[in-house]
């Protein structure tokens, strides 16, 4: 590994980010405004692979409900997948529940003001708790999300994919080497703000960079060529067959999914990895319509699927054996009140624009 800044490039470098921070960071996000612990952690696990504008309406509701861990920790783990509805990569809402309840029943339901605490919680990693700490806390400690290691990779001309290991271990020496003991949490945050605002992905604001004069990046006159991409991989492609049963009173059939793996926890349709296995369940419950709808593409991080619905309109008889109970039960459309997946939402918008049609 190369060597790190000195003393004198580490001060320039936090200096320049800190200054920069004052005259053009965010200061007014939702979470920046009263930043206890409690709202810092909230925002960082929703900001996740998710962006700031997208969060911001989702956190201000996600506070409305659960304003504090003890809240959070007493809510049933619907009600939370609900007020999580999508915003995507449900685990995350999952894990921020688990960690509630953990907090309420090991640290008197209050955030551990311990990096290592933090860290053993569930959906905490380092960077995560070293934004915690630092933003809410004021706590010396080093971050390295995804705009951190953008600006860190071009700044440094840092070669190879930052999700390598060894790469990694790199930023995160360049990270803590560079965080100033004093306004760390405003270094922290203007590296963020950074990152999202100026060193962006396909087209940097160089001219508005503090750090410009500095930059490797800017310096080869193609700052695009850092960081470098992850190795191309062809996605996996998958698919699935969802039966949406709907019986007289336009309810439809819905099932909890599974608490872990794809989608876990929420509430969805009946379904089966093959068309074959599909058709048989269909043929057993003897529906008096069916129809195939339109094939639907989902593409998650390490694969693709394709989604298969199958409407079925029930006869009486067949309704009659389908009992709800706390894992399977008759919904109206607009009345889940659950967590759902953004594809089950869709068919659910279909199910409705028909039933308004039909009227």
């Amino acid at each position: 590994m190369t060597s790190l800044p000195s003393k004198m490039q580490r001060r320039q470098f936090s200096d320049a980010v800190v200054s920069w921070f004052d005259e053009h960071g965010r200061k007014q996000l939702p979470w920046q405004q009263n930043p206890t612990p409690y709202r810092v952690w909230v925002s960082e696990i929703m900001l996740q692979q998710t962006q700031v504008a997208t969060v911001i309406p989702y956190f201000e509701r996600f506070m409305q409900r659960f304003p504090d861990v003890l809240s959070l920790a007493e809510a049933s783990q619907d009600e939370v997948l609900n007020h999580w509805s999508g915003l995507g990569y449900y685990a995350r809402g999952r894990n921020l529940h688990k960690a509630a309840q953990l907090m309420v029943e090991q640290h008197s339901g209050a955030l551990p003001d311990d990096i290592e605490w933090l860290i053993a919680l569930p959906g905490i990693g380092r960077s995560t708790a070293g934004a915690i700490l630092s933003l809410a806390g004021g706590q010396h400690h080093a971050i390295l999300d995804g705009n951190v290691k953008r600006v860190l990779c071009r700044h440094y001309t840092i070669d190879g994919w930052y999700g390598k290991s060894e790469v990694e271990k790199r930023l995160w020496a360049l990270s803590e080497t560079l965080t100033p003991a004093k306004r760390t949490g405003a270094f922290n945050q203007a590296m963020m703000d950074m990152g999202a605002t100026l060193c962006t992905r396909s087209k940097p604001q160089c001219p508005r960079c503090p750090l410009q004069q500095t930059c490797g990046a800017f310096a080869s006159g193609n700052p695009l060529q850092w960081p470098h991409k992850k190795p191309k991989k062809e996605k996996p492609l998958r698919s699935t067959w969802m039966v949406i049963a709907q019986n007289d009173q336009n309810r439809v059939w819905m099932e909890r999914r599974p608490p872990s793996g794809i989608w876990g926890g929420l509430w969805g349709f009946k379904e089966f990895d093959s068309e074959a296995a599909a058709m048989q369940a269909v043929t057993a419950m003897n529906p008096r319509h069916q129809e195939n709808w339109a094939p639907m593409r989902h593409v998650f991080t390490h694969f693709e699927l394709t989604i298969n619905p199958v409407f079925v309109r029930l006869n009486e008889a067949s309704v009659s054996t389908m009992i709800n109970d706390k894992e399977s039960r008759w919904l109206a459309p607009d009345e889940v009140d659950g967590g759902i997946a953004a594809p089950v939402e869709r068919l659910l918008d279909l199910l409705r624009e028909s039933l308004l049609s039909s009227d």
